[in-house]
């Protein structure tokens, strides 16, 4: 019997109607195991290749809707995703009589009240709606999802190794502890770097298979390299990037939301002289909200015109916005998962190759995207790091749990706590001691055995911030003669008769009205330089090595275009005159008269791990370059007598944490709920986020530095 035999009548008449030759690989597979096993499933496969398609078919032949309650849940990291996948999933249930929802603050309130009296068919949502639904109204939870047979998660690799993946967790197992029965997990993913983690995610490895899809996507990659002065982009990338994009629908992304400015609005101006097409367009999280629904329908619905919009990860997840012909990545981008998904959103179609021009402004930028793209080539992404006590995360989840029950035994609270296998590292010791902390500090109020939510507490759980676990910056709303714009993060830049980018235009700031976090603007005629900020994510180790292995190897690349073969060959000559024998255990050292400069070529954290250490052994004027650079204003003498000892300073690292958190608070800022920590788990948790000591004490103990000669 073949997968499309084993659908439900209806679901056959489905693919039928959509004219679909085959099914895909993946919906195959998925198909046969999601029919024959209750388990969970993670689908990993490339992106265009029918992953959704591939967990709803099954499910939705499976299912029986005609029993009470909601019977599939999807969660989704957008609420932009979940906009987009509503009509794909009110498609594929078009022929059986079920209600799909969507659940989220943008969501119809009388259609969710509605679904409450009468829960049945599908809700779309997000983590932070389930949290919220939990904290203020605890019985919709028992009232929609105790009879949950399915959770899908979309884009699951969104999730592994983050605060918010572990809040998700708790809460499927909070959902979990409601459910009459047991639901199964099906997770999707482009992107996985550890299937190990994918599975463990669930809460249930042992019941969770992976199906991957290996098939492989054809991809026509260039490099182009442009030396640009650290600022603004140079004049002729721009102008070559406008002949690389005046043809055609593509997907330009900058590292960050001011070069994304920087990019539409300089394309548009040089369209504009030249008589091309008008449709030069900027997508990021301070676009306002309606005007980045207008790219997208625009994107998504224009049959005809060309197109190009500069973005930034908005768009680098599954947002349907139709056929892009070209994918152009600015600089280096921090991840092969986020290159992976970026690559994917051309060559959607059947059969179409996929197009990627890369652009280098720097030797650095042009020498990490090439082994970034070496690495996508021998299938690595960056595995997740696996959190293993998020004391943060707990209290957060201990507070939505008293206030979702209007008060608890604090036995079962603890119990509540440390069965959840979020959590399952942090022992009831942990667990006490922070809830007690909690208590003294008015978070929570204990009546006799009772926990309530204190009075300092009701302030923090009665915010709308409460229900998200991540940080998000203060931004002022922009507005022009009344009309929203978009938002602007909050820095010393935003001063009155400056310019800025935003929306793909160039805008004068008249008036800051501080009290309402409100910017109005004109658009700006005076040519003065616009600024935005933004600043990239961490980058992996073995990134940085795969930067040494090509510096110190004689292959040649055709993709590189000369200008890029040339930087790469003086590069390579400049460090030749380093005699590295193993690039597994040495590193160059370039000595100059006043400063010693120590080419890493490892991770973020541990470099700044490294960094921490050395200005902890009374090392003064570290520069840290995004090259994996530490330079230091000392001499060779003074380098060498200190690196071996900078493993003695991990072990005292916790009472140098400990003043830094008092002198310095902003180290913590990576979380939003540590600073109600007790100190010593603040310790615990900047060495667990912020630093690799493990990874620091092994490079330090390994690492040999090789001095220029």
């Amino acid at each position: 019997m073949t997968a499309y035999d084993q659908l439900s009548e209806p679901i056959r008449r489905f693919v039928r109607d959509k004219g679909w030759q085959t099914l895909r690989p993946i919906q195959a597979a998925a198909i046969t195991k999601i029919l024959g096993s209750d388990d969970n499933y993670i689908l990993a496969s490339r992106t265009a290749s029918g992953k959704t398609e591939a967990a709803f078919l099954p499910i939705l032949s499976k299912v029986n809707f005609k029993e009470k309650g909601v019977r599939i849940l999807y969660i989704s990291p957008l609420i932009a995703l979940i906009n987009d996948q509503f009509e794909r999933v009110e498609d594929l249930c078009k022929y059986l009589d079920i209600t799909v929802t969507r659940w989220h603050g943008e969501a119809n309130r009388a259609l969710k009240e509605s679904l409450v009296k009468e829960p049945n068919g599908i809700i779309l949502i997000t983590p932070e709606s389930i949290e919220a639904m939990f904290v203020n109204k605890p019985f919709n939870v028992k009232q929609l999802f105790s009879n949950l047979n399915y959770v899908i998660i979309d884009e699951i690799h969104s999730f592994l190794g983050t605060d918010r993946g572990i809040q998700l967790q708790s809460l499927l197992y909070r959902l979990q502890q409601v459910n009459t029965t047991h639901f199964s997990i099906v997770g999707l993913s482009a992107t996985l770097g550890d299937f190990k983690e994918a599975k463990r995610f669930t809460g249930n490895e042992a019941k969770t298979t992976v199906l991957l899809d290996r098939t492989p996507r054809s991809i026509n990659a260039r490099f182009k390299f442009f030396q640009g002065d650290g600022s603004a982009l140079p004049d002729d990338l721009l102008k070559d990037l406008y002949e690389e994009t005046k043809e055609g629908k593509v997907l330009i992304f900058p590292n960050n939301r001011g070069k994304t400015e920087e990019v539409a609005v300089n394309l548009k101006k040089i369209a504009t002289r030249l008589k091309g097409h008008n449709n030069y367009f900027s997508h990021h999280a301070s676009v306002n909200k309606t005007v980045r629904e207008y790219v997208e329908f625009f994107a998504k619905n224009n049959k005809r015109e060309f197109f190009a919009i500069a973005c930034t990860s908005t768009l680098e997840l599954g947002i349907d916005i139709g056929m892009v012909d070209k994918v152009v990545q600015i600089d280096a981008t921090s991840s092969i998962a986020s290159l992976s998904q970026r690559v994917g959103r051309s060559g959607r179609k059947e059969g179409q190759e996929s197009s990627l021009t890369f652009y280098a402004t720097n030797r650095w930028s042009m020498l990490q995207s090439l082994a970034c793209w070496l690495l996508h080539g021998e299938g690595f992404i960056e595995p997740p790091v696996a959190q293993l006590k998020p004391y943060d995360i707990l209290l957060h989840q201990a507070l939505s749990i008293t206030k979702s029950y209007s008060g608890i035994v604090f036995n079962l609270l603890i119990e509540q706590l440390h069965s959840n296998f979020s959590f399952n590292q942090i022992n009831k010791t942990e667990i006490v001691e922070i809830l007690q902390h909690l208590i003294e500090n008015n978070i929570l109020e204990k009546i006799q055995n009772e926990i309530i939510i204190g009075v300092d507490g009701e302030r923090v759980v009665n915010s709308k911030d409460f229900y998200s676990v991540f940080k998000t910056e203060e931004t002022f709303k922009v507005v022009h003669k009344g009309h929203a714009i978009g938002e602007f993060p909050l820095s010393a830049q935003i001063r009155e008769d400056e310019n800025i980018f935003l929306a793909a235009r160039i805008w004068k700031i008249t008036f800051i009205d501080e009290k309402a976090k409100k910017i109005e603007v004109i658009p700006a005629k005076d040519g003065k330089k616009p600024t935005f900020s933004g600043e990239g994510p961490p980058i992996h180790a073995r990134i940085r090595q795969k930067m040494l292995e090509v510096l110190y190897c004689a292959d040649q690349y055709e993709i590189l275009d000369q200008a890029s073969a040339d930087e790469l060959e003086t590069m390579r000559k400049e460090f030749a005159v380093y005699n590295i024998m193993d690039q597994n255990t040495d590193r160059p050292m370039l000595v100059e008269e006043k400063s010693v400069t120590l080419f890493t070529f490892t991770g973020t954290k541990i470099n700044s791990t490294i960094a921490f250490l050395l200005a902890q052994a009374g090392c003064k004027n570290l520069c840290y370059h995004s090259e994996s650079a530490i330079e230091l204003e000392s001499t060779q003498k003074e380098v060498m007598r200190t690196l071996p000892k900078l493993s003695n300073y991990i072990d005292s690292i916790d009472s140098a944490i400990i003043y830094q958190l008092e002198t310095n608070p902003a180290i913590l800022n990576f979380s939003k709920w540590g600073s109600l920590l007790p100190t010593n788990y603040q310790v615990e948790l900047v060495k667990a986020k912020a630093f690799d000591l493990q990874g620091a004490r092994a490079f330090i103990s390994n690492i040999n530095f090789v001095e220029n000669k």
